[in-house]
């Protein structure tokens, strides 16, 4: 199986997009190469399961870095949940996670990092600010998240360009070095050490 479907968790788990209007399914997609890798992403979706309901887990994938090549290889996966948080709280929120598992937020732009959490989707919102865009700007041309995006949404289709991820994912270069690693996480705080 290659992405995991989680039974409703307390808390967050009265979010119903069916009855709240306010509430919408968001993707997504989390990675990063320093530390204990696997175990940054487990608390990376343990945290996340405080913000929003997680419904999807992909499984996990290591992939080469693309922009900044001169670093270690990274770790990504990605995740489906629903949320009643407007875009920019949900970046606050995810910002200040990754904060907490130890990133440094002004460091190196496509540096190594021990966790980063991009917004791919939030409902079909197409938004373009300077601090934010949803779709996430990059994902056609990112075959590590198109991957793991496409074992829990394949048949999603970007309202922006109009195509399916299993459609962008095809065409995507470098979708042959996006190699799956393991199956979906489960959530655990890292221990001190690992971060």
């Amino acid at each position: 199986m290659s992405d995991q479907t989680l039974p409703p968790k307390s808390g967050a788990s009265a979010l119903d997009p069916a009855k709240d209007s306010s509430v919408t399914t968001v993707h997504l997609a989390l990675g990063g190469n320093l530390g204990d890798r696997r175990a940054n992403l487990s608390a990376a979706i343990d945290r996340l399961g405080a913000l929003l309901r997680i419904d999807r887990l992909s499984a996990v994938y290591e992939t080469a870095p693309m922009y900044v090549t001169d670093q270690p290889a990274f770790l990504n996966m990605a995740l489906s949940g629903t949320t009643d948080l407007a875009p920019r709280e949900l970046l606050r929120a995810v910002k200040r996670i990754e904060e907490e598992l130890g990133r440094n937020l002004d460091g190196l732009r496509f540096g190594p990092r021990p966790i980063d959490i991009d917004i791919l989707f939030q409902g079909a919102l197409v938004m373009a600010s300077p601090d934010l865009e949803i779709p996430h700007p990059r994902i056609a041309e990112r075959a590590f998240v198109l991957c793991p995006l496409a074992d829990i949404a394949a048949d999603l289709r970007h309202p922006a360009l109009g195509r399916t991820i299993a459609e962008l994912l095809a065409v995507a270069p470098g979708r042959d070095s996006v190699v799956r690693v393991a199956d979906a996480l489960e959530p655990h705080p890292p221990s001190p050490s690992t971060i």
